[in-house]
């Protein structure tokens, strides 16, 4: 049991509903909850007197503050985190946006194009920003092709097993005949369907030197060629889709949300950090939620982030799914759609193996 959910559970009953209804209060317009508006709402007859004595307390606690001296309470990010980990009930997304989400889960479609749909479909449903890290592709290759273009120019195309498709423009060596083209190809093919692009880059030159006696120098020189030119294809390094920006320039109401949205923006503009955004999920399966300073990506921008991971067929974690915004994000609706999307995403991954 961490610290917050301790302290929880040894608050009395009032001070509990005191707490839960300034947070839920807060969560819902994102403004302070003054003493006498909760006096009207709790379930017992109580006087403003005592709503502020136990405001009081909770703010010696450090779960709630005020913005002004005169104005209600409001949830501190030791609030929020208490009130996510002891309070907050998840369920089910509901069933429209379970078909949205859905519905963006096209199987004849490429794995990028799906999530970049997707992205879009969840940064509309939450009214935060999306942020969706694909996968390396790690996909097998099916097919390799190389086509001639000019003397001095020629195309690569990689079809991979997950229906993906890269092309790529290299200089063959001069003096290729047609014959080697096609000998070329052959080679490729052999050696590499069934491999991953990077098990192939690796094991090039061996093959090369093995199968030396049937490849003249040319076809040689020409596959190396088309495999060195296929170093950015495939995808090595993850690729961060943001979707959503101006969701959270409506939510800033103020000049200082106004700030925090503007170094959020630059965050996501540079990538920072983009493999630490998959390592948030490696700590534990399923949403996992970051509030304010504990999101260590953009804890500058005062958000928070509600993050999932998805896995493929050989349930390994190879891309993370999540949602960010202000801190009065609506946690209730937003972790049961994250959850689900990446459900749907990992479902779609193992399928096609």
């Amino acid at each position: 049991m961490d610290s917050s959910t301790e302290l929880f559970s040894e608050m009395d009953a009032r001070s509990r509903e005191v707490f839960q209804r300034v947070v839920e209060s807060y969560l819902s317009s994102g403004e302070p909850m003054g003493s006498n508006t909760l006096t009207q709402q709790m379930t017992k007859s109580v006087s403003a007197a005592t709503i502020r004595n136990v405001m009081k307390d909770l703010e010696l606690l450090g779960l709630l503050d005020s913005p002004h001296t005169s104005a209600g309470r409001q949830p501190t990010e030791l609030g929020l985190r208490m009130f996510v980990d002891g309070i907050l009930e998840i369920g089910e997304p509901d069933a429209a946006a379970q078909r949205k989400i859905s519905a963006t889960m096209d199987e004849n479609d490429s794995i990028t194009g799906m999530l970049d749909r997707m992205s879009s479909a969840l940064s509309g449903l939450t009214r935060g920003a999306s942020l969706v890290l694909a996968p390396k592709k790690a996909s097998s290759i099916k097919h390799i092709e190389l086509v001639s273009l000019a003397t001095d120019r020629a195309l690569v195309v990689l079809v991979f097993a997950n229906g993906e498709v890269e092309n790529r423009v290299f200089r063959p060596p001069l003096g290729q005949t047609p014959s080697q083209m096609r000998e070329a190809v052959n080679f490729l093919n052999v050696i590499g369907q069934g491999r991953t692009l990077q098990e192939l880059k690796s094991s090039i030159s061996t093959e090369i030197q093995k199968h030396r006696s049937e490849l003249d120098v040319l076809t040689a020189g020409l596959v190396q060629a088309g495999v060195a030119v296929m170093q950015d294809a495939g995808g090595d390094n993850e690729r961060l889709i943001v979707r959503g920006r101006s969701n959270l320039l409506e939510t800033a109401g103020t000049a200082e949300d106004l700030e925090r949205v503007r170094v959020l923006f630059d965050d996501l503009e540079r990538k920072r950090d983009i493999a630490e955004f998959l390592q948030l999920t490696d700590e534990g399966e399923g949403v996992r939620i970051f509030i304010g300073a504990e999101n260590k990506l953009f804890s500058l921008s005062g958000s928070s982030l509600v993050v999932s991971p998805y896995m493929n067929a050989d349930q390994k974690v190879v891309g993370a799914i999540g949602v960010i915004g202000p801190t009065r994000l609506n946690y209730g609706r937003i972790v049961p759609i994250v959850n689900y999307t990446a459900q749907m995403v990992g479902r779609v991954l193992s399928d096609r193996g």
